[in-house]
């Protein structure tokens, strides 16, 4: 089986050339305690058994400058896919979605939440985003959000608008787990699996939820499937911001993955992600 990561970052280790921008104004603490560059990240992949991976913008080091994402797609174009980042209320936001589409890269994300700006945004599905929103849907072009489930009923709005367009949920939308089933703190976040263009991105953060207070990851894992289905959740390891190596992130999913049926797991941990990154089924990579 074939596993695929779809989220990853890379950080230069030369700041003249890629300077640091960071949404915000505050550079993320692990970018700067334990960054990782393009050849770190094949190194951490190979050495976890990884095929390939999405490489998504460090919005919290570089802003809206995506060229280091490009550089690592460039690099290792039977690798990776990229994720760029862009102003969606911009009045070049069109123009700046064709410009990096146009350097290889695979859709883009919007970034509303982070560990340096807490807090839900309160920008999303501003009219003045309308027209990014509106490229995306007609050119089918992936949207990755990084947002918390504070945002959803915005979100909502928007998709009523847009039907059309495929959005990737970072972390699911960091939902509070802790009440346990039938989780009516993330009433949203399940109720938002009607629009069949949404897809839910897996990781440590949202794993790590799913084992607080009344919850247990087989439970919340097996209510997400029975919602979303396995072909709309796709795994992320969120290396190198995520504590540990791309291996041990890998394990730990992996185990608490072990209650799905396998076909289920095999789904999230490769199958989802090559069909929403289409041009992460390209032959290559390593395989697990």
């Amino acid at each position: 089986m074939d596993i695929v990561d779809t989220h990853t970052h890379v950080i230069s280790p030369d700041t003249v050339r890629y300077p640091v921008d960071p949404i915000g104004g505050r550079q993320s603490a692990w970018s700067l305690d334990h960054p990782v560059d393009i050849d770190g990240l094949v190194r951490a992949l190979d050495q976890a058994g990884i095929a390939r991976a999405v490489v998504v913008q460090a919005s919290t080091v570089y802003g809206h400058d995506n060229r280091y994402v490009v550089q690592a797609l460039r690099a290792h174009p039977d690798r990776f896919a990229g994720v760029y980042s862009i102003d969606a209320m911009a009045e070049d936001a069109v123009a700046r979605i064709e410009h990096w589409q146009g350097q290889g890269l695979s859709g883009f994300r919007l970034f509303t939440t982070g560990t340096t700006m807490p807090g839900q945004a309160d920008w999303l599905g501003h009219e003045s985003s309308y027209p990014a929103w509106a490229h995306a849907e007609e050119h089918g072009i992936p949207v990755c959000l990084q947002m918390t489930i504070q945002g959803l009923p915005a979100l909502r709005r928007l998709l009523e608008r847009f039907p059309g367009v495929r959005v990737l949920l970072d972390h699911c939308a960091r939902p509070d787990l802790s009440d346990g089933r039938p989780y009516r703190r993330a009433k949203d976040l399940f109720e938002l699996a009607a629009f069949p263009g949404v897809h839910l991105k897996l990781t440590h953060r949202a794993l790590a939820a799913s084992a607080e207070g009344a919850s247990t990851p087989a439970q919340f894992l097996a209510d997400l499937v029975a919602a979303y289905g396995a072909g709309r959740i796709a795994w992320g390891s969120n290396f190198p911001a995520a504590d540990g190596t791309a291996a041990d992130i890998l394990a730990e999913a992996r185990g608490m993955m072990s209650s799905l049926p396998k076909a289920d797991q095999e789904m999230i941990l490769g199958g989802t992600a090559t069909a929403f990154y289409p041009s992460l089924g390209a032959t290559g990579g390593r395989r697990a």
